[in-house]
């Protein structure tokens, strides 16, 4: 089990969170396949070099599509990020981009409790 984030950690996630969706927001939905994308957490390593991003992706069916396009793009996002935070951080961290699939979840224990 992973120990608990540091304040650090966690103000530093938040600020990636923040500027992640912001950069995302600001390509808009043609970058994404029109996909609406979401930033739904932000977990940072113990020494700040490496931020795991977490997106839910509507509709889910483009969920593969998107996260290609976020791949593909990393150095592009990552560059971005460097110039927000540049100045606030030491250094900028290497993104990964993770799928949260926790509204697919929800879905479908919206649609289990609909059959009962």
């Amino acid at each position: 089990m992973d120990a608990p984030a540091s304040t650090r950690q966690l103000k530093v996630a938040r600020e990636i969170q923040k500027d992640m969706a912001e950069i995302i927001r600001s390509k808009g939905m043609a970058h994404t396949a029109g996909a609406m994308v979401t930033v739904s957490e932000v977990r940072v390593s113990p020494d700040l070099s490496v931020a795991k991003v977490f997106v839910s992706i509507f509709p889910s069916s483009k969920a593969e599509v998107v996260m290609d396009i976020l791949q593909d793009n990393l150095k592009t996002y990552r560059g971005e990020l460097g110039r927000i935070v540049g100045k606030q951080f030491r250094i900028v961290p290497e993104l990964i981009f993770l799928l949260d699939s926790s509204l697919d979840y929800a879905q479908h224990i919206d649609d289990l409790l609909k059959e009962s």
